[in-house]
């Protein structure tokens, strides 16, 4: 595990749990956009995620699950956690994570959060926890309404993220509350497509990402995704 340990028992909070995949893995659906810049883009997306998770008064610490040194150097030099990836699919390694959480801080709430999410806001990121703290287990969708951004469970309750594909069917299937906050766009603006970018570049990127985002623009100085 990276990071300063004292910094993982700063305080009472949520611990998020952000898995983040090796970058040959990373945005495939973003290369033909971003050409050359699709690594170092899914690391900066990474960083801005994890830099506003940190930033929120109600996290205490982050926990990065990852088999790739590369963002597990940067997202460790921010301040995050990071445990290896078991390489064993997207749960498996939030579960990982979330069971790292608990050995750090077992009386503390735990989240997992996506980890494409360049436009989050703190203080958004805060009030879906805040109301996710009202229930055993709860969960935000995508902007798209098909997947999850966010899923969270009170302390000694069972950690079981069920991410990937038509996410948000399993959550609520699984009992999960779905949280439909109004203000918190950052929280469900993922970043899987060239679209989703623009989208996320509108709302106002952090920026790590803002400023690969400005590699990728053409001799207008405009970014038009393919």
């Amino acid at each position: 595990m990276h990071g300063d340990a004292s910094d993982a028992l700063r305080g009472h909070g949520w611990t998020l749990v952000v898995p983040v995949k090796t970058l040959i893995a990373a945005k495939t659906r973003l290369a033909e956009a971003a050409g050359p810049h699709r690594a170092a883009l899914a690391v900066a997306v990474a960083c801005d995620t994890v830099s506003a998770a940190l930033r929120c008064p109600d996290v205490a610490r982050v926990v990065v699950v990852t088999a790739d040194p590369v963002p597990a150097a940067a997202l460790s030099a921010l301040g995050a956690l990071v445990v290896p990836d078991p390489e064993a699919g997207l749960n498996a390694a939030l579960r990982a994570g979330g069971a790292e959480a608990v050995r750090l801080s077992p009386g503390d709430p735990v989240g997992a959060l996506q980890a494409d999410l360049p436009a989050l806001r703190p203080a958004e990121l805060s009030a879906a926890l805040a109301a996710a703290a009202e229930f055993d287990q709860a969960f935000v969708p995508d902007a798209a309404e098909v997947g999850t951004t966010f899923y969270g469970v009170r302390p000694g309750v069972a950690f079981r993220p069920r991410f990937g594909g038509e996410s948000r069917a399993r959550h609520l299937g699984s009992g999960a509350k779905e949280l439909t906050l109004d203000g918190i766009a950052s929280l469900r603006r993922d970043v899987d497509t060239p679209a989703d970018l623009l989208e996320a570049l509108s709302l106002g990127v952090g920026p790590h990402t803002a400023a690969v985002a400005d590699t990728m623009r053409g001799p207008t100085g405009r970014w038009t995704p393919a």
